[in-house]
């Protein structure tokens, strides 16, 4: 039987890799990861995961156990032997965590549809998106302002960084015929005891739900990549992570189909998708970037180790291979240069006044942003802690740096111009060309007065520069109980950023702003109650916003344009998030409630719920199964619409679409060193309605079946 099982998962998979490739294109300078989505989350408990046989690390080692089918000795490997790390957990000490083989969320692989982070967007994965909840930003400094394509893009805080003590493979893949094909890659292994080295590939091929038979450019076309290195000295001292990322991102705007009554007409005709005709069936956005990150951190003065032991910790000052090294000072370098490229193409008529206008071209344009970004992150670490075997007393951290940003923009348009013959021509015209710096002082403070109580300080101010006067100010106070009563945390913070480019200095074909506005300002006051034995999750918190930017038109118009509100806006949002169990039954949930005093201008609904009910159990001995639905659904709210070529959604007309809950039923399991997944997206589709729009005159996807699986392979 277990052999049967691994033949039938090794055939489903080369029969869906075969239809994913036909819907890559052949250049190789395509790009995409999906930050927000669900690729395995190694930093998960594994615990839930039931292994064939418990054995000690020496026996994993040395043990040579005799394979049934191949009738030879080997030994046996598996997650054991990886450790798992990122930037951020590196910030103030080396910690790794162990690799996560789990079931939880796996199913939940698209940014789209994470359960706590829900979003909308133009109907289907890889065009653009924004939050359906208030996600205020918390970052200060330098801002294009284009963020449509962000949870797809690969990023140097998404890369982990492997201790691998064997190769390790895995290649995730979701298909769902030609509407879903995505595939992700990734490989890492030692080259030496202490030096890592690994890639990443991701692919999305996507295909567009209307007027796609013969239209190409209306497919996504995705592909980014990372080079990565972990670089620690014998002596613990020294770390060196690095990587190389490349984006390219290629998402259809169509402006969508001209029936806006797809799903609420009753005329008898058959409504076929593919021959529904798009208002720009060869107009798309395309953003490429390429970044080189070097971090560097050096130890100085008396190292200590933690090791966990039975379940304590224990204090050691060895330089023995442990979970977590803490210094008494540190020095920090980061270098990084990113160089991103925002490309509107539009190679058509605008027959059906999607733009609001033209300034340059009236057939085509191409408008391009190119940004380069260089940056030098400067830091020194202070830490003193008492001599106690726990390190969760009187324990005082200090961090101090200075971040130096230089920046160069420059804006490209299409023009039309007469040659020396009198004849027209399209060249390209630089309308801006700007060279610009930030200098931000930055500091840290943390102080752990017992294991109970924990206050923690964080400040980033803008000395100098182009966005000067730009702060971040954050707090918290940490109130711990022990596991069974669980902890409260007290936070605020206080944030002055300036307003993005595209807002106040934009040049391109249908669009051009020049605005002197305020800086933005928001005031945050939050409490949260976690209890990990109860598996109850509270959050309430309290935003005042003044000058509060957003983006508008005239009523009957499509002219977007910024806007910046005189008055402040309330804003509270309590979220709670608690997990149910019965025996072999779960019940997992989280619900929004968010209410502000302009709803007209945060178009977001009151009421957002996600909810998984499944059973749990093993079959046929080696599949250890989770079966059940997920339900997601948000109150009726004002819908926004979207802006092509500026890339931004805005307060369109007021369009109210019925709301009705949408559904997901699945069965994931684990197959030895294979997660999978088999899921029929919005089930529920003509139960209540025929489809659902979550942004104006742009439908969502139709129910669809999909198939993904995780493949983990050690050596």
């Amino acid at each position: 039987m277990q052999a049967r099982l691994k033949y039938i998962l090794l055939l489903l998979i080369s029969l869906s890799v075969q239809a994913a490739f036909a819907q890559f294109p052949t250049r190789t300078n395509n790009p995409s990861q999906y930050p927000g989505q669900r690729q395995p989350n190694y930093m998960r408990d594994t615990s839930t995961r039931k292994a064939a046989k418990q054995l000690t690390d020496s026996e994993l080692i040395d043990t040579l156990r005799k394979r049934e089918e191949e009738k030879h000795d080997s030994v046996v490997f598996n997650s054991k032997f990886i450790k798992i790390t990122n930037v951020n957990a590196l910030n103030d000490s080396t910690q790794v965590f162990a690799l996560d083989t789990g079931l939880v969320n796996f199913e939940n692989y698209s940014p789209l549809h994470q359960p706590r982070s829900p979003r909308i967007g133009l109907g289907y994965i890889g065009v653009a998106q924004r939050p359906l909840l208030f996600e205020p930003a918390k970052t200060i400094g330098f801002d294009v302002g284009l963020h449509a394509l962000d949870p797809y893009l690969l990023s140097e805080e998404n890369i982990n960084y492997y201790n691998a003590r064997v190769q390790f493979t895995n290649l995730f893949y979701v298909g769902g015929g030609s509407k879903v094909q995505m595939l992700k890659v990734i490989h890492t292994q030692n080259i030496k005891p202490n030096w890592n080295f690994g890639f990443n590939l991701n692919f999305n091929g996507s295909k567009g739900y209307y007027a796609t038979s013969s239209v190409l450019k209306q497919n996504v076309s995705d592909m980014s990549g990372a080079l990565f290195t972990w670089y620690e000295s014998k002596s613990k001292r020294y770390n060196l992570l690095a990587n190389v990322l490349m984006n390219n991102l290629k998402a259809p705007e169509t402006g969508s189909i001209l029936n806006d009554s797809v799903f609420t007409s009753t005329a008898g005709r058959v409504f076929l998708k593919d021959n529904a005709t798009v208002r720009l069936p060869n107009t798309y956005e395309q953003w490429k970037q390429t970044t080189l990150y070097i971090k560097q951190f050096y130890y100085i003065g008396h190292i200590d180790s933690l090791n966990r032991k039975d379940g304590k910790d224990s204090l050691s000052t060895t330089s023995s291979e442990n979970s977590k090294i803490l210094p008494t000072q540190r020095v920090a370098h980061t270098f990084m240069f990113t160089k991103r490229k925002y490309h509107f193409i539009q190679n058509e008529q605008d027959v059906y006044n999607v733009f609001p206008d033209y300034y340059f071209s009236s057939r085509t344009s191409s408008d391009s942003l190119t940004v380069n970004h260089l940056q030098n992150d400067f830091s020194y670490s202070f830490y003193l802690r008492g001599k106690s075997l726990s390190f969760v007393k009187n324990e005082m951290k200090l961090d101090v740096g200075l971040v130096h940003d230089f920046y160069n923009y420059t804006q490209l348009v299409t023009d039309t111009a007469v040659n020396e013959f009198g004849a027209q021509y399209i060249r390209k015209n630089k309308v801006q060309n700007t060279i610009f710096q930030n200098v931000t002082l930055k500091g840290k403070a943390s102080y752990k007065f017992s294991d109970l109580v924990v206050l923690e300080a964080d400040i980033k101010q803008i000395v100098q520069g182009r966005d000067f006067g730009n702060f971040l100010y954050d707090a918290k106070l940490i109130l711990s109980g022990g596991k069974r009563v669980g902890k409260v945390i007290f936070g605020a913070y206080t944030q002055n950023s300036s307003a993005p480019l595209v807002a106040t200095n934009w040049i391109s074909n249908h669009y051009i702003f020049h605005n002197d506005f305020n800086n933005i300002k928001t005031t945050n006051l939050s409490f949260n109650y976690v209890n990990e034995a109860l598996q109850l999750d509270l959050k309430a918190e309290y935003f005042l916003i003044n000058d509060y930017l957003y983006y508008t038109a005239t009523p009957g118009a499509n002219d977007a344009h910024p806007e910046q509100l005189g008055s402040a806006i309330n804003l509270l949002k309590v979220s709670l998030g608690k997990n149910l169990q019965w025996r072999r039954w779960h019940f997992d949930n989280y619900a929004v409630y968010q209410k502000t005093d302009y709803q007209s201008v945060l178009r977001t609904p009151e009421v957002y719920t996600y909810s998984s009910l499944y059973y749990a159990t093993p079959l046929f001995k080696v599949l250890n199964s989770n079966i059940g639905l997920t339900v997601r659904y948000n109150t009726p709210y004002i819908a926004p619409s979207y802006a092509i070529g500026l890339g931004q959604f805005y307060n369109g007309p007021d369009v109210t679409f019925t709301s009705y809950p949408v559904a997901t039923a699945f069965f994931k399991a684990t197959l030895y060193s294979a997660n999978l997944f088999v899921q029929y997206d919005y089930a529920n589709q003509g139960l209540f309605s025929k489809g659902f729009y979550t942004v104006n005159r742009y439908p969502m996807q139709d129910a669809l079946l999909k198939f993904g699986v995780s493949w983990t392979f050690y050596q």
